[in-house]
């Protein structure tokens, strides 16, 4: 055994940091640990693009998003159709753009409000995390009919349970506008296409943290699509989650620039 008081006096340690980050390497085993490598580099990654903040058409025509690419969601296992989906991100001092694309042959939606169960028929998705010490997230969806379900979710021992925003107002009300092609804005319409362009100010995220985002901030998200014109349902997604849209253990990651 070597004993500490014969070492010299000037000999240097690492870092704590180092240390437990080195300790904990050897205690994994290396299948795990490289299953653990695996798993994170799957996961996909964006950067966001900042901008000076912007009227949205439901279009996404302002000449702000050619400096964002479109990036598609992968369909899942279980649908049959054969539609495209993509989505586009910017954000700016005062909030986060988004703007989704897909094509469609009918516009499966008949629910006419606000805060329905909107998942239960043709919609767009997306889920932001931004602080991962904490299990509270931002889900948002919108409808063909431009209707929308802005909730905060905690996740606790594996459960969750959405929260409506509370004075939802002012500056804290989203910005949204959808648009149709090649049909009618209504119920059960034959189209080719709907888009949405969203505007998700900071201020209705201030009860969560790492928020409003800086050059060099990190979230998790994941963007999704759900149609409903045939049985069963086809979904899309960005990141590949679970049976759940609330697997956030998976989800992707957004780099700010």
């Amino acid at each position: 055994m070597i004993n500490l008081r014969d070492l010299p006096a000037r000999l240097s340690f690492p870092s704590p940091t180092l240390l437990v980050f080195a300790l904990a390497f050897f205690a994994v085993p290396k299948s795990n640990y490289r299953t653990l490598l695996a798993a994170e580099s799957d996961r996909p990654s964006m950067t966001v693009n900042r901008c000076d903040d912007f009227e949205i058409t439901g279009l996404g025509d302002n000449d702000a998003w050619r400096a964002a690419d479109w990036v598609s969601l992968r369909r899942r296992d279980g649908g049959t159709a054969d539609y495209t989906a993509r989505i586009k991100m910017l954000y700016s001092a005062s909030g986060v753009y988004v703007l989704f694309d897909g094509t469609d042959k009918k516009l499966t939606a008949t629910m006419k409000e606000d805060f329905l169960d909107l998942w239960n028929e043709d919609v767009y998705e997306f889920f932001f995390w931004p602080d991962e010490d904490h299990t509270v997230y931002f889900e948002y969806e919108i409808s063909p009919l431009g209707y929308e379900l802005p909730i905060l979710v905690p996740k606790l021992d594996g459960q969750f349970l959405g929260w409506r925003p509370w004075h939802y107002e002012g500056d804290r009300k989203i910005k949204k506008k959808v648009t149709v092609r090649d049909g009618k804005s209504e119920s059960m319409a034959t189209v080719s296409g709907w888009s949405a362009e969203v505007f998700l100010p900071y201020a209705l995220l201030k009860p969560l943290q790492n928020v409003p985002p800086k050059s060099g901030t990190t979230w998790r998200a994941n963007f999704y699509r759900v149609d409903y014109d045939a049985k069963p349902s086809t979904s899309w997604d960005w990141a590949r989650v679970g049976k759940s849209f609330h697997d956030i253990d998976n989800f992707g990651t957004l780099r700010f620039e």
